[in-house]
């Protein structure tokens, strides 16, 4: 698939979002998985039949997915983890006691377990299929009753987090739970200057609040974010605008209003302030449409260059990653 094929309104609809992370990540995080589902499907086959084992290594597997991939969301921190499956579990089971076989209970169980984890603060993805599975996993689950929480579902989940804990400890930038990992702040960069915009944790933390939708994202997360993008615009370089011909500019700005240009046709010189330049919108506000304007407002307009890598638009001259 092409990358700029997210860049295109289907792909916009779809979701098809970027993906920032190096090739090396991609790998440990598949390694991580993959050591924590050999881990608990022996320990499933151990305590367990065989079919019951295989359903719980089903249930965990999603569990891997954001514990290895995802260490730092707030999907997968050790509170949403236990709380999330084993309040999901056990809602589970209960409506398999209440209304064994109705054809409404797996519907019931899911929902019920959804609700209960927004309200507990523990939503955890893989929860629902815990619940799930204690409704549709046949005869050998249904006679666990609620030792279905002790022996699979807590035996599992203690052999998922001591692999979460001892592996992403091997990688300082991702370390689990989030709070332990720790990166380093830019030193170059003074701490009046990362926070000149006056935005604090507890106006990120507000901000989450009032999209009254749930982000995978903890506030301390977002405010890393905003002080590693504050460092990345210090360190750019600060030179005059040079405009050329085929290279692209974004305006800087934010949510909707952000938007990358590309120069399809303009003057030889770029020098002379009343002379027309040719753009076209290649992302964000206004997306493929075409214009022209004087070089003076387009100036005006500009904030930087930028060009994409391939997964995003980056400020030309910016910071490298810090993981290859």
């Amino acid at each position: 698939m092409r990358a700029e094929w997210k860049k295109t309104p289907v792909g916009a609809l779809l979701g098809l979002g970027d993906n920032t992370t190096s090739h090396t990540e991609k790998l440990i995080s598949g390694l991580g998985a993959m050591l924590s589902i050999i881990l608990v499907y022996y320990i499933s086959h151990w305590y367990l039949e065989t079919h019951s084992g295989a359903l719980m290594v089903a249930s965990m597997g999603a569990t891997a997915v954001l514990l290895f991939a995802v260490p730092h969301g707030a999907l997968s921190q050790p509170w949403a983890v236990l709380v999330g499956h084993l309040v999901s579990g056990a809602i589970g089971v209960s409506c398999q006691l209440l209304l064994p076989d109705h054809p409404l209970t797996p519907a019931l169980a899911v929902g019920l377990a959804v609700a209960a984890m927004h309200y507990l603060r523990c939503i955890h993805p893989p929860g629902g299929a815990t619940a799930l599975t204690a409704v549709v996993g046949g005869e050998a689950v249904h006679a666990l009753g609620f030792t279905y929480l002790l022996t699979p579902v807590l035996l599992n989940l203690v052999c998922m987090l001591s692999v979460a804990f001892m592996f992403n400890g091997l990688f300082h930038w991702r370390r689990y739970p989030a709070v332990l990992a720790r990166r380093a702040v830019n030193a170059g960069v003074p701490v009046r200057d990362r926070h000149s915009s006056m935005l604090t944790h507890e106006d990120l933390a507000a901000a989450m609040e009032k999209l009254n939708s749930y982000v995978d994202i903890t506030s301390e997360e977002l405010a890393q974010l905003f002080d590693l993008a504050v460092e990345h615009a210090a360190e750019s370089h600060q030179q005059a605008l040079k405009l050329e011909i085929g290279s692209y500019y974004s305006n800087g700005l934010y949510g909707d209003k952000w938007a990358v240009r590309e120069i399809l046709d303009g003057p030889a010189s770029m020098s002379s302030e009343r002379d027309t330049l040719v753009f076209k919108t290649v992302a964000g506000d206004g997306s493929y449409a075409t214009g022209s304007c004087t070089l003076r407002a387009f100036r005006e307009w500009a904030g930087f260059p930028v060009e994409f890598t391939g997964e995003r638009w980056v400020r030309t001259g910016g910071l490298k990653q810090e993981h290859q």
